[in-house]
């Protein structure tokens, strides 16, 4: 499902063109709001204090609740937005943002209200798509889990790789914060509010599970390779830093025999451990996909910053006025969910 987002954190509503939406898709309104309502804002002391309801009013592409299988267009009006708190700063490009980016991309003409078009409001309809793309996959057997792996350092209980425990995950995903062990949980709670109350915000790890995906889908090369289609969805998501695939970066300490996956006999074969994730070569190998991303501190802080004057080029000292996360890793989960559900459909042989 190709997609093309549109609008402006502050402008009237922002939406999302999603596109080879398979024909006939029942489209569930009460499972696209429930997946909405993790994602909006406004209600915890952990997220922005900006309250959206994140209501979507489909446009195009579905008749009498099905999917058409022409354009599916969804629109999400803006409707608490308080532009006055980025008069001040328009000139100055705040540290960490896509301000000073943006500037040069567009010759001076970007809406920088609330980071414009570069704002993770901007993740609302990528909600709504990524819903529609799990209401295509859960047809076919296909699930997709995300959970906060760490938080300011703090980590969350670990997962088995090679058996996730599904009923975990999904319940982790029905709570307000994340996590499967809820005092891990809390410890980070305390962390964050710990740095809310510093004028500051921490940042940390997310981790994603796809059951059900079957093997033999991918292939070696560009679109078709199953790492590459779920990086450049995931990239494209405002924060993410990072990603590896099983254990990543940690097979850099490991000698062969620790890192290989050994396999079993069954109808299919498995493998002892998942230790790459469930992916060798870009081809699902039948095993659980599972990926981490690293998502870094909302860089909207009140503590006092270095900056320029993005006009004169001088040096200036910015505070960051307005509503902001200290952590947005919460309401980035279903986000995470979300371009996993949109990466997974689009590969060859999933829904086809």
């Amino acid at each position: 499902m190709r997609y093309s987002l549109f609008g402006e954190s502050h402008g009237p509503a922002i939406g999302i063109v999603l596109q080879d939406v398979p024909p006939g898709l029942e489209i569930d309104m009460d499972f696209i709001a429930a997946e909405m309502a993790r994602r909006a804002p406004g209600g915890s002391p952990l997220a922005t204090a900006r309250k959206e309801k994140d209501a979507v009013r489909i446009v195009s592409g579905v008749f009498e609740g099905r999917a058409c299988g022409t354009p599916l267009c969804g629109i999400i009006e803006n409707t608490d937005t308080r532009s006055r708190d980025y008069t001040a700063t328009r000139w100055l490009a705040r540290p960490g943002h896509a301000d000073y980016a943006a500037h040069l991309r567009y010759q001076g003409f970007e809406d920088y209200r609330g980071g414009g078009h570069f704002s993770g409001r901007l993740t609302a309809p990528l909600v709504f798509a990524g819903a529609v793309a799990k209401l295509a996959l859960r047809q076919k057997g296909i699930e997709i889990f995300a959970h906060i792996r760490q938080a300011a350092g703090i980590d969350d209980r670990a997962l088995d790789f090679a058996q996730p425990d599904r009923e975990a995950l999904r319940a982790a995903g029905k709570k307000s914060f994340p996590v499967l062990d809820d005092a891990r949980g809390e410890s980070m709670r305390q962390a964050i509010l710990a740095a809310r109350a510093d004028g500051d915000s921490v940042g940390g790890l997310l981790e994603g599970v796809i059951l059900g995906m079957p093997a033999g889908t991918g292939g070696p090369d560009f679109d078709e390779n199953l790492e590459t289609c779920l990086a450049r969805h995931l990239f494209a998501v405002p924060a993410v830093k990072g990603l590896a695939f099983g254990l990543g970066f940690g097979f850099a300490a490991l000698r062969g025999s620790e890192a290989n996956d050994a396999f079993v006999p069954g109808n299919p074969p498995a493998t002892r451990t998942n230790h790459n994730g469930g992916i060798n070569g870009g081809i699902a190998n039948g095993m659980p996909i599972v990926f981490t991303v690293a998502i870094k501190p909302t860089p909207s802080i009140s503590r006092e910053q270095d900056t320029v004057d993005m006009r004169s080029g001088e040096a200036a000292k910015l505070i960051i006025a307005g509503r902001h996360d200290p952590c947005i890793l919460p309401r980035a989960v279903p986000v995470v969910e979300a371009a996993a559900a949109l990466a997974v459909s689009g590969v060859p042989g999933v829904l086809a």
